[in-house]
Protein backbone atom coordinates (compact mmCIF):
# COMPACT_ATOMS: atom_id res chain seq x y z
CA UNK A 1 0.00 0.00 0.00
CA UNK A 2 2.67 2.23 0.51
CA UNK A 3 4.78 1.55 -2.46
CA UNK A 4 1.00 2.44 -4.34
CA UNK A 5 0.80 5.71 -2.57
CA UNK A 6 4.54 6.49 -3.00
CA UNK A 7 3.76 5.67 -6.87
CA UNK A 8 0.57 7.37 -6.80
CA UNK A 9 2.36 11.04 -5.47
CA UNK A 10 5.22 10.46 -8.19
CA UNK A 11 2.77 9.95 -10.94
CA UNK A 12 0.74 12.86 -10.14
CA UNK A 13 4.09 14.90 -9.45
CA UNK A 14 5.02 14.26 -12.77
CA UNK A 15 1.77 14.65 -14.57
CA UNK A 16 2.18 18.23 -12.98
CA UNK A 17 5.23 19.49 -14.91
CA UNK A 18 3.94 18.36 -18.07
CA UNK A 19 1.02 20.46 -19.91
CA UNK A 20 1.26 22.54 -23.22
CA UNK A 21 4.33 24.66 -22.26
CA UNK A 22 5.91 23.47 -25.52
CA UNK A 23 8.27 20.67 -24.11
CA UNK A 24 7.79 17.18 -23.83
CA UNK A 25 4.35 16.12 -22.23
CA UNK A 26 4.17 13.95 -19.21
CA UNK A 27 1.40 11.84 -19.22
CA UNK A 28 0.61 9.63 -16.11
CA UNK A 29 -1.83 6.46 -17.39
CA UNK A 30 -3.53 4.71 -14.70
CA UNK A 31 -3.87 1.50 -15.12
CA UNK A 32 -5.55 -1.54 -13.68
CA UNK A 33 -3.55 -4.49 -11.76
CA UNK A 34 -1.62 -6.95 -14.07
CA UNK A 35 1.77 -8.77 -14.85
CA UNK A 36 3.47 -5.45 -15.88
CA UNK A 37 2.41 -5.73 -19.42
CA UNK A 38 0.87 -2.07 -19.39
CA UNK A 39 3.81 -0.20 -17.73
CA UNK A 40 5.86 -2.08 -20.65
CA UNK A 41 3.59 -1.05 -22.84
CA UNK A 42 3.82 2.35 -21.53
CA UNK A 43 8.12 2.40 -22.23
CA UNK A 44 7.81 1.12 -25.70
CA UNK A 45 5.54 4.18 -26.51
CA UNK A 46 7.92 6.70 -24.12
CA UNK A 47 10.91 5.31 -26.75
CA UNK A 48 8.80 5.30 -29.84
CA UNK A 49 7.59 8.59 -28.82
CA UNK A 50 11.04 9.71 -29.62
CA UNK A 51 11.01 12.65 -26.51
CA UNK A 52 7.06 14.09 -27.96
CA UNK A 53 6.05 12.27 -24.71
CA UNK A 54 6.68 10.47 -21.45
CA UNK A 55 4.26 7.83 -20.06
CA UNK A 56 4.02 7.17 -16.07
CA UNK A 57 2.10 4.44 -14.57
CA UNK A 58 0.07 4.96 -11.89
CA UNK A 59 -1.88 1.46 -10.24
CA UNK A 60 -5.61 1.59 -9.40
CA UNK A 61 -6.79 -0.67 -6.81
CA UNK A 62 -7.51 -4.77 -7.18
CA UNK A 63 -11.17 -4.28 -7.48
CA UNK A 64 -13.04 -3.07 -10.19
CA UNK A 65 -15.62 -0.90 -7.95
CA UNK A 66 -13.10 0.41 -6.35
CA UNK A 67 -10.99 1.30 -9.14
CA UNK A 68 -14.25 3.45 -10.61
CA UNK A 69 -15.19 5.06 -7.02
CA UNK A 70 -11.06 6.51 -6.74
CA UNK A 71 -11.74 7.71 -10.60
CA UNK A 72 -14.90 9.47 -9.96
CA UNK A 73 -13.59 11.30 -6.57
CA UNK A 74 -10.72 12.44 -8.21
CA UNK A 75 -12.83 13.15 -12.03
CA UNK A 76 -15.48 15.06 -10.04
CA UNK A 77 -13.03 17.26 -8.31
CA UNK A 78 -11.50 18.04 -12.22
CA UNK A 79 -8.15 16.28 -10.95
CA UNK A 80 -6.11 16.96 -13.98
CA UNK A 81 -2.95 14.94 -13.44
CA UNK A 82 -5.49 12.12 -14.89
CA UNK A 83 -4.25 11.63 -18.49
CA UNK A 84 -5.03 8.12 -19.54
CA UNK A 85 -7.27 5.29 -17.55
CA UNK A 86 -7.69 2.00 -18.66
CA UNK A 87 -11.18 1.61 -18.17
CA UNK A 88 -13.58 -1.34 -17.30
CA UNK A 89 -16.32 -0.88 -20.23
CA UNK A 90 -19.83 -0.69 -18.22
CA UNK A 91 -18.24 2.17 -16.98
CA UNK A 92 -18.14 4.23 -19.86
CA UNK A 93 -21.46 5.50 -20.06
CA UNK A 94 -21.13 6.84 -16.39
CA UNK A 95 -18.31 8.50 -17.04
CA UNK A 96 -18.71 10.03 -20.66
CA UNK A 97 -22.43 11.23 -19.46
CA UNK A 98 -20.39 13.17 -16.31
CA UNK A 99 -18.17 14.68 -18.60
CA UNK A 100 -15.17 12.99 -17.16
CA UNK A 101 -13.65 12.35 -20.70
CA UNK A 102 -12.64 14.55 -23.33
CA UNK A 103 -13.51 13.92 -26.58
CA UNK A 104 -12.14 11.87 -29.33
CA UNK A 105 -10.96 13.22 -32.06
CA UNK A 106 -12.85 12.31 -35.54
CA UNK A 107 -9.47 11.13 -37.07
CA UNK A 108 -7.91 9.29 -34.28
CA UNK A 109 -11.82 7.43 -34.05
CA UNK A 110 -11.07 6.22 -37.66
CA UNK A 111 -8.12 5.16 -37.16
CA UNK A 112 -8.50 3.07 -33.16
CA UNK A 113 -11.81 1.75 -34.50
CA UNK A 114 -10.40 0.38 -37.64
CA UNK A 115 -10.32 -3.50 -38.05
CA UNK A 116 -11.58 -3.55 -34.13
CA UNK A 117 -14.23 -6.41 -33.20
CA UNK A 118 -17.64 -4.84 -33.02
CA UNK A 119 -18.15 -5.95 -29.54
CA UNK A 120 -15.10 -3.70 -28.35
CA UNK A 121 -16.47 -0.82 -30.32
CA UNK A 122 -19.88 -1.23 -28.98
CA UNK A 123 -18.59 -1.53 -25.35
CA UNK A 124 -16.46 2.07 -26.34
CA UNK A 125 -19.72 3.65 -27.54
CA UNK A 126 -22.06 6.12 -25.42
CA UNK A 127 -25.08 8.27 -27.36
CA UNK A 128 -23.81 6.62 -31.18
CA UNK A 129 -20.88 8.61 -30.48
CA UNK A 130 -17.24 6.94 -29.48
CA UNK A 131 -16.16 8.12 -25.90
CA UNK A 132 -12.85 5.32 -25.79
CA UNK A 133 -10.38 3.86 -27.67
CA UNK A 134 -10.99 -0.33 -27.84
CA UNK A 135 -7.51 -1.81 -25.81
CA UNK A 136 -8.32 -5.07 -25.09
CA UNK A 137 -11.63 -7.39 -25.78
CA UNK A 138 -12.31 -10.32 -23.45
CA UNK A 139 -14.83 -13.14 -23.77
CA UNK A 140 -15.63 -15.91 -22.17
CA UNK A 141 -16.01 -19.80 -24.14
CA UNK A 142 -16.91 -22.79 -23.17
CA UNK A 143 -14.46 -25.38 -21.55
CA UNK A 144 -15.05 -29.05 -21.38
CA UNK A 145 -13.41 -32.32 -20.68
CA UNK A 146 -12.88 -33.73 -23.69
CA UNK A 147 -13.03 -37.63 -22.33
CA UNK A 148 -16.70 -36.57 -20.95
CA UNK A 149 -17.90 -34.95 -23.77
CA UNK A 150 -17.21 -38.09 -25.75
CA UNK A 151 -18.69 -39.82 -23.05
CA UNK A 152 -22.05 -38.10 -23.07
CA UNK A 153 -21.69 -38.21 -27.28
CA UNK A 154 -21.19 -33.78 -27.25
CA UNK A 155 -18.97 -32.64 -29.81
CA UNK A 156 -18.75 -28.73 -28.98
CA UNK A 157 -16.25 -27.95 -31.18
CA UNK A 158 -18.50 -28.62 -34.41
CA UNK A 159 -21.68 -28.18 -32.70
CA UNK A 160 -23.29 -26.08 -30.77
CA UNK A 161 -24.73 -27.11 -27.67
CA UNK A 162 -27.13 -25.61 -25.39
CA UNK A 163 -26.94 -25.08 -21.46
CA UNK A 164 -29.86 -27.80 -21.45
CA UNK A 165 -27.70 -30.29 -23.31
CA UNK A 166 -24.37 -29.67 -20.49
CA UNK A 167 -26.93 -30.05 -17.64
CA UNK A 168 -28.36 -33.47 -19.22
CA UNK A 169 -24.59 -34.36 -19.90
CA UNK A 170 -23.46 -33.51 -16.17
CA UNK A 171 -26.50 -35.69 -14.58
CA UNK A 172 -25.75 -38.71 -16.75
CA UNK A 173 -21.94 -38.71 -16.63
CA UNK A 174 -22.16 -37.61 -12.46
CA UNK A 175 -20.29 -34.58 -12.92
CA UNK A 176 -20.73 -31.07 -12.74
CA UNK A 177 -20.73 -27.65 -14.12
CA UNK A 178 -18.71 -24.68 -13.17
CA UNK A 179 -20.39 -21.24 -13.54
CA UNK A 180 -19.97 -18.16 -11.93
CA UNK A 181 -23.12 -18.06 -9.03
CA UNK A 182 -21.15 -16.08 -6.77
CA UNK A 183 -23.19 -12.68 -5.75
CA UNK A 184 -20.82 -10.50 -7.46
CA UNK A 185 -20.05 -8.78 -10.83
CA UNK A 186 -19.32 -12.28 -12.10
CA UNK A 187 -23.69 -13.25 -11.58
CA UNK A 188 -24.45 -9.76 -13.69
CA UNK A 189 -22.39 -11.44 -16.24
CA UNK A 190 -23.86 -14.53 -16.60
CA UNK A 191 -27.10 -13.43 -16.35
CA UNK A 192 -26.85 -10.55 -18.95
CA UNK A 193 -25.18 -13.29 -21.44
CA UNK A 194 -28.09 -15.72 -20.80
CA UNK A 195 -30.49 -12.82 -21.58
CA UNK A 196 -28.32 -12.10 -24.78
CA UNK A 197 -28.56 -15.24 -26.05
CA UNK A 198 -32.30 -15.56 -25.74
CA UNK A 199 -32.36 -12.87 -28.02
CA UNK A 200 -33.67 -10.09 -25.19
CA UNK A 201 -31.68 -7.66 -22.94
CA UNK A 202 -31.74 -6.34 -19.24
CA UNK A 203 -32.59 -2.68 -20.68
CA UNK A 204 -34.06 -2.67 -23.50
CA UNK A 205 -34.11 1.25 -23.93
CA UNK A 206 -31.94 3.62 -21.97
CA UNK A 207 -31.86 7.02 -20.91
CA UNK A 208 -31.05 9.56 -19.01
CA UNK A 209 -33.63 10.22 -17.07
CA UNK A 210 -34.09 6.84 -14.63
CA UNK A 211 -37.97 7.07 -14.75
CA UNK A 212 -37.47 6.65 -19.04
CA UNK A 213 -35.58 3.25 -18.35
CA UNK A 214 -36.83 -0.09 -20.05
CA UNK A 215 -36.39 -2.85 -18.38
CA UNK A 216 -36.61 -6.27 -20.67
CA UNK A 217 -36.13 -8.48 -17.21
CA UNK A 218 -40.22 -9.48 -17.57
CA UNK A 219 -39.41 -10.69 -21.15
CA UNK A 220 -39.32 -14.47 -21.85
CA UNK A 221 -35.87 -13.96 -23.05
CA UNK A 222 -35.34 -13.09 -19.03
CA UNK A 223 -37.23 -15.71 -18.32
CA UNK A 224 -35.61 -18.38 -19.97
CA UNK A 225 -32.28 -16.99 -18.94
CA UNK A 226 -33.84 -17.54 -15.29
CA UNK A 227 -34.54 -21.06 -15.74
CA UNK A 228 -30.76 -21.76 -17.24
CA UNK A 229 -29.84 -20.28 -14.08
CA UNK A 230 -31.67 -22.42 -11.72
CA UNK A 231 -30.90 -25.77 -13.99
CA UNK A 232 -27.35 -25.29 -13.86
CA UNK A 233 -27.17 -24.65 -10.08
CA UNK A 234 -28.65 -28.28 -9.47
CA UNK A 235 -25.56 -29.46 -11.31
CA UNK A 236 -22.94 -26.74 -9.94
CA UNK A 237 -21.56 -28.66 -6.68
CA UNK A 238 -22.08 -27.60 -3.05
CA UNK A 239 -20.13 -23.89 -3.42
CA UNK A 240 -22.02 -23.03 -6.84
CA UNK A 241 -23.41 -19.86 -4.61
CA UNK A 242 -19.87 -18.60 -3.45
CA UNK A 243 -18.13 -19.78 -6.63
CA UNK A 244 -16.29 -17.17 -8.73
CA UNK A 245 -14.06 -17.43 -11.83
CA UNK A 246 -10.81 -18.23 -10.32
CA UNK A 247 -12.78 -20.95 -7.98
CA UNK A 248 -14.38 -22.32 -10.80
CA UNK A 249 -10.97 -23.34 -12.90
CA UNK A 250 -9.83 -24.87 -9.55
CA UNK A 251 -12.88 -27.15 -9.91
CA UNK A 252 -12.14 -27.82 -13.41
CA UNK A 253 -8.76 -28.76 -12.74
CA UNK A 254 -8.81 -30.58 -9.73
CA UNK A 255 -12.59 -31.07 -8.52
CA UNK A 256 -15.42 -32.83 -10.26
CA UNK A 257 -16.28 -29.71 -13.00
CA UNK A 258 -16.68 -31.57 -16.43
CA UNK A 259 -17.86 -28.69 -17.94
CA UNK A 260 -17.33 -24.41 -17.58
CA UNK A 261 -17.98 -21.24 -18.81
CA UNK A 262 -15.17 -18.75 -17.98
CA UNK A 263 -12.62 -16.25 -19.43
CA UNK A 264 -9.39 -17.03 -21.74
CA UNK A 265 -6.88 -17.32 -18.35
CA UNK A 266 -7.72 -20.55 -17.93
CA UNK A 267 -5.36 -21.65 -20.49
CA UNK A 268 -2.57 -20.22 -19.51
CA UNK A 269 -3.11 -20.78 -15.68
CA UNK A 270 -3.08 -24.45 -16.79
CA UNK A 271 0.14 -24.74 -18.39
CA UNK A 272 1.88 -22.49 -15.68
CA UNK A 273 0.35 -25.03 -13.08
CA UNK A 274 2.11 -28.01 -15.68
CA UNK A 275 5.42 -25.96 -15.39
CA UNK A 276 5.58 -25.57 -11.40
CA UNK A 277 4.57 -28.89 -11.47
CA UNK A 278 1.59 -28.63 -9.78
CA UNK A 279 -0.41 -29.98 -12.21
CA UNK A 280 -0.31 -33.29 -14.31
CA UNK A 281 0.00 -32.51 -18.33
CA UNK A 282 -2.56 -34.72 -18.67
CA UNK A 283 -5.05 -32.12 -17.30
CA UNK A 284 -4.37 -29.79 -20.03
CA UNK A 285 -4.14 -32.07 -22.53
CA UNK A 286 -7.99 -32.97 -21.93
CA UNK A 287 -9.18 -29.40 -22.72
CA UNK A 288 -11.42 -28.43 -25.45
CA UNK A 289 -13.11 -25.11 -25.79
CA UNK A 290 -16.00 -23.67 -27.80
CA UNK A 291 -18.41 -21.25 -28.27
CA UNK A 292 -20.10 -19.54 -25.29
CA UNK A 293 -23.17 -22.28 -24.47
CA UNK A 294 -26.50 -21.59 -26.74
CA UNK A 295 -29.62 -20.94 -24.39
CA UNK A 296 -32.32 -21.54 -27.42
CA UNK A 297 -30.79 -24.54 -29.70
CA UNK A 298 -32.02 -21.82 -33.09
CA UNK A 299 -30.37 -18.97 -31.93
CA UNK A 300 -26.66 -18.30 -32.05
CA UNK A 301 -25.55 -17.63 -28.24
CA UNK A 302 -24.07 -13.79 -27.55
CA UNK A 303 -21.31 -14.60 -25.17
CA UNK A 304 -19.63 -11.97 -22.41
CA UNK A 305 -17.51 -9.40 -23.72
CA UNK A 306 -15.67 -7.61 -21.12
CA UNK A 307 -11.12 -6.33 -21.23
CA UNK A 308 -10.15 -2.81 -21.04
CA UNK A 309 -10.41 0.47 -22.92
CA UNK A 310 -8.66 3.52 -22.68
CA UNK A 311 -9.98 6.79 -21.96
CA UNK A 312 -8.82 10.72 -22.02
CA UNK A 313 -9.53 12.51 -18.58
CA UNK A 314 -11.66 15.74 -19.64
CA UNK A 315 -9.16 17.78 -16.88
CA UNK A 316 -5.52 16.40 -18.45
CA UNK A 317 -3.68 19.23 -20.10
CA UNK A 318 -1.98 16.86 -22.22
CA UNK A 319 -4.98 15.61 -24.36
CA UNK A 320 -3.57 16.01 -27.75
CA UNK A 321 -0.60 13.55 -26.31
CA UNK A 322 -2.91 11.35 -24.37
CA UNK A 323 -4.52 10.49 -27.71
CA UNK A 324 -1.44 9.65 -29.63
CA UNK A 325 0.10 8.14 -26.62
CA UNK A 326 -3.40 5.95 -26.59
CA UNK A 327 -2.96 4.86 -30.60
CA UNK A 328 0.47 3.77 -29.57
CA UNK A 329 -0.78 1.47 -26.49
CA UNK A 330 -3.17 -0.40 -28.84
CA UNK A 331 -1.00 -0.96 -32.21
CA UNK A 332 -1.18 -3.86 -33.27
CA UNK A 333 2.21 -5.29 -32.00
CA UNK A 334 1.45 -3.89 -28.42
CA UNK A 335 -2.13 -5.81 -28.45
CA UNK A 336 -0.38 -8.84 -29.63
CA UNK A 337 2.50 -8.42 -26.87
CA UNK A 338 -0.44 -8.13 -24.19
CA UNK A 339 -1.67 -10.89 -25.21
CA UNK A 340 0.84 -13.72 -25.37
CA UNK A 341 2.98 -11.94 -22.40
CA UNK A 342 -0.45 -11.10 -19.83
CA UNK A 343 -3.16 -13.00 -21.75
CA UNK A 344 -5.68 -10.21 -22.35
CA UNK A 345 -6.71 -10.97 -25.75
CA UNK A 346 -6.72 -8.07 -28.80
CA UNK A 347 -9.32 -5.76 -29.62
CA UNK A 348 -7.69 -5.91 -33.15
CA UNK A 349 -8.92 -9.19 -35.16
CA UNK A 350 -5.40 -9.05 -37.17
CA UNK A 351 -4.11 -9.88 -34.18
CA UNK A 352 -5.66 -13.17 -33.81
CA UNK A 353 -3.92 -14.47 -37.33
CA UNK A 354 -0.40 -13.75 -35.57
CA UNK A 355 1.55 -17.33 -35.30
CA UNK A 356 3.13 -16.37 -32.37
CA UNK A 357 -0.67 -15.82 -30.47
CA UNK A 358 -1.75 -18.68 -32.32
CA UNK A 359 0.93 -20.98 -30.73
CA UNK A 360 0.69 -19.41 -27.35
CA UNK A 361 -3.34 -19.24 -27.31
CA UNK A 362 -4.66 -21.75 -29.71
CA UNK A 363 -8.12 -20.66 -28.58
CA UNK A 364 -7.46 -17.65 -30.25
CA UNK A 365 -10.08 -18.64 -33.96
CA UNK A 366 -12.64 -19.48 -31.14
CA UNK A 367 -11.71 -16.21 -28.83
CA UNK A 368 -12.08 -13.51 -32.33
CA UNK A 369 -15.33 -15.38 -33.39
CA UNK A 370 -16.64 -15.26 -29.62
CA UNK A 371 -15.52 -11.24 -29.73
CA UNK A 372 -17.64 -10.75 -32.99
CA UNK A 373 -21.15 -12.22 -31.49
CA UNK A 374 -20.64 -10.84 -27.92
CA UNK A 375 -22.67 -8.86 -26.60
CA UNK A 376 -22.02 -5.98 -23.72
CA UNK A 377 -23.30 -5.18 -20.15
CA UNK A 378 -26.47 -2.69 -19.98
CA UNK A 379 -24.73 0.57 -21.10
CA UNK A 380 -26.27 3.12 -18.80
CA UNK A 381 -24.73 5.55 -16.41
CA UNK A 382 -26.68 3.94 -13.97
CA UNK A 383 -24.72 0.67 -14.12
CA UNK A 384 -23.43 0.25 -10.69
CA UNK A 385 -27.55 0.40 -9.38
CA UNK A 386 -28.56 -2.09 -11.98
CA UNK A 387 -26.22 -4.42 -11.23
CA UNK A 388 -25.94 -4.27 -7.55
CA UNK A 389 -29.64 -5.11 -7.69
CA UNK A 390 -29.41 -7.88 -10.24
CA UNK A 391 -27.04 -9.75 -7.68
CA UNK A 392 -29.34 -9.01 -4.77
CA UNK A 393 -32.68 -10.97 -6.29
CA UNK A 394 -30.69 -13.57 -8.94
CA UNK A 395 -28.58 -14.80 -5.99
CA UNK A 396 -28.54 -17.90 -4.91
CA UNK A 397 -29.83 -19.25 -8.46
CA UNK A 398 -30.80 -22.39 -6.55
CA UNK A 399 -33.67 -20.33 -5.13
CA UNK A 400 -34.86 -18.18 -7.69
CA UNK A 401 -38.55 -18.43 -9.14
CA UNK A 402 -37.95 -17.94 -12.96
CA UNK A 403 -41.66 -16.88 -13.37
CA UNK A 404 -41.05 -13.75 -10.71
CA UNK A 405 -37.69 -12.93 -10.26
CA UNK A 406 -37.85 -10.95 -13.16
CA UNK A 407 -40.72 -8.54 -11.88
CA UNK A 408 -38.97 -8.51 -8.57
CA UNK A 409 -35.90 -7.57 -9.85
CA UNK A 410 -37.26 -4.76 -12.41
CA UNK A 411 -39.53 -3.43 -9.33
CA UNK A 412 -35.73 -2.92 -7.33
CA UNK A 413 -33.97 -1.24 -9.89
CA UNK A 414 -36.86 0.98 -10.82
CA UNK A 415 -37.29 1.77 -7.06
CA UNK A 416 -33.48 2.16 -6.26
CA UNK A 417 -33.29 4.69 -9.70
CA UNK A 418 -36.08 6.64 -8.09
CA UNK A 419 -34.43 7.16 -4.51
CA UNK A 420 -36.83 5.08 -2.70
CA UNK A 421 -34.69 2.15 -2.19
CA UNK A 422 -31.46 1.36 -1.23
CA UNK A 423 -28.98 -1.82 -1.96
Amino acid sequence: MAGAAVLLVTAGTLAACGGDSGGASSLTWYINPDSGGQAEIASRCTEEAGGAYTISTAQLPRESAQQREQLVRRLAAEDDSIDLISLDPPYIPEFAQAGFLAPVPEDVAERVTEGVVQSAIDGSTWNDELVAVPFWANTQLLWYKKSVAEAAGLDPENEPVTWDQLVQAAEEQDTTIAAQGIRAEALTVWLNALIESAGGSIIEETADDPADIQLGLESDAAVAAAEVMKSVSTVGGPAFSTAGEDANVTDFEEGDAAFMVNWPFVWGRALAAVEAGTLDQSVPDDYGWALYPRVLEDEPSAPPYGGINLVVGAFSRNVDAAYEAAECIVSEENQAYYFTTNGNPASKASVYDDPEVIDVFPQAPVIRESLEAAAPRPQTVYYSEVSGALQREYHPASSIDPQTVGTQAADLITAVLAGEQLL
